[in-house]
C-alpha cells in the first residue's frame, strides 16, 4: 500500500503499557472480525482451550473497572502508525460520504491494547481477534493478531490488515444508521440459529462497507499497489466461518455460523470495492445472501 504520505488519524490511543485494569468476568457484546469463529481457534493459535477461551467471553456481568488512561502511540511505531494512517483514510471516506447524503459522520476512537482490556461491551480479549463496542464506539485492537493473520491464517500483507480495520469501522458506520440496534432486537426474539442468521447478514455488510471504504479512498489517493487486493480477499477467505471450522474440527456446520461463508465475505468485500456504493451493502434483502 502507499501510505507514507497519507494523514494519521488523532482518534487513536495505545493502552498496551498498561495491565488493562485487570481481569473481569464480564460478557463481551462487541461485533468482531470473527468472534465466536476465532476464539474456537483459541486453542490452535493461542494455546488457550476452545472452552477457556469462551468462558472469557461470556461470563456473569459485572460493573466494569474504571478504563486505563491511554496516550497516543509513540510516534516510533510504525505498525502503529499504519493503523492511524487506515483509520484516517476511514475518517475521510466516510465523513465526505455521510457529507453528500445529508448527514454528520461522528469519527470512531481506535484503541490499541495489549492480551485483555475492560470496555463497554466487557473484558476485551485478544483471543477473540479485533471488535467494536458499539456502546462506547470504540473499536478494539492487539496487533498481535496481525501476525496471527500472517503466521497462523495465512493472511499476511498491508491491505489484509487494512480490511480488518475496514470491517470494524463498517461496523461503526452500521451502529451510527441505527442498523446495530434494529440487529439487536431482532437477535432478541429470535431462537439461536435465527440469531446467528442476523450476525452473518451483519457481518457480510460490515465487509460491503470495507470495500466501499476502500474503493474510495483508492479514487481520492491511489493507496493501493498491485497484489493488494488479493491480500484482502485471501483474508476475507481465510476468515469465513466454513475454513475456520474445517481447519480446526474437521467438520462444516452451516447452522453455527456467525460471520457467513469464505465465498460470502469475498463476494460482499468485492461488491463494496467495486461499486463503492452503500445501497449495494443491504445484505439484509433475502434475495441477496
Amino acid at each position: 500500500m502507499r501510505m507514507e504520505d497519507q494523514e494519521e488519524s488523532q482518534n487513536v490511543e495505545d493502552a498496551r503499557g498498561s495491565s488493562g485494569g485487570g481481569f473481569q468476568f464480564r460478557p463481551l457484546h462487541g461485533i468482531g472480525l470473527g468472534g465466536i469463529a476465532v476464539a474456537l481457534i483459541g486453542g490452535w493459535i493461542f494455546g488457550l482451550s476452545p472452552l477457556q477461551v469462551l468462558s472469557l467471553l461470556s461470563g456473569s456481568s459485572v460493573p466494569a473497572s474504571n478504563r486505563v488512561p491511554a496516550a497516543p502511540p509513540p510516534t516510533d511505531d510504525a505498525q502503529a502508525r499504519f493503523v492511524s494512517q487506515i483509520l484516517r483514510s476511514t475518517e475521510q471516506v466516510w465523513g465526505d460520504y455521510f457529507s453528500q447524503h445529508g448527514r454528520t459522520y461522528t469519527d470512531p476512537k481506535l484503541l490499541l491494547y495489549r492480551d485483555s482490556y475492560p470496555t463497554a461491551c466487557g473484558q476485551g480479549q485478544a483471543a477473540a481477534g479485533p471488535f467494536y463496542c458499539s456502546r462506547d464506539r470504540i473499536v478494539y485492537l492487539d496487533m498481535s493478531f496481525f501476525d496471527v493473520m500472517r503466521r497462523q491464517l495465512g493472511a499476511p500483507g498491508q491491505f489484509a490488515q487494512a480490511y480488518v480495520i475496514g470491517h470494524e469501522v463498517g461496523h461503526h458506520v452500521q451502529n451510527l444508521l441505527g442498523i446495530i440496534e434494529r440487529v439487536d432486537q431482532a437477535r432478541a426474539r429470535a431462537s439461536e440459529a435465527d440469531s446467528n442468521a442476523h450476525s452473518v447478514r451483519l457481518e457480510l455488510q460490515a465487509d460491503c462497507l470495507a470495500g466501499v471504504w476502500a474503493f474510495h479512498a483508492q479514487r481520492a489517493r491511489q493507496i493501493l499497489e498491485q497484489g493488494d487486493v488479493e491480500e484482502a480477499l485471501n483474508a476475507a477467505t481465510q476468515i469465513g466461518d466454513d475454513t475456520l471450522q474445517r481447519k480446526t474440527q474437521g467438520t462444516v456446520v452451516p447452522e453455527s455460523f456467525t460471520h457467513g461463508t469464505s465465498a460470502q465475505r469475498v463476494g460482499w468485500f468485492k461488491r463494496g470495492l467495486n461499486g463503492g456504493n452503500l445501497r449495494e451493502c443491504n445484505t439484509f434483502d433475502n434475495g441477496r445472501i
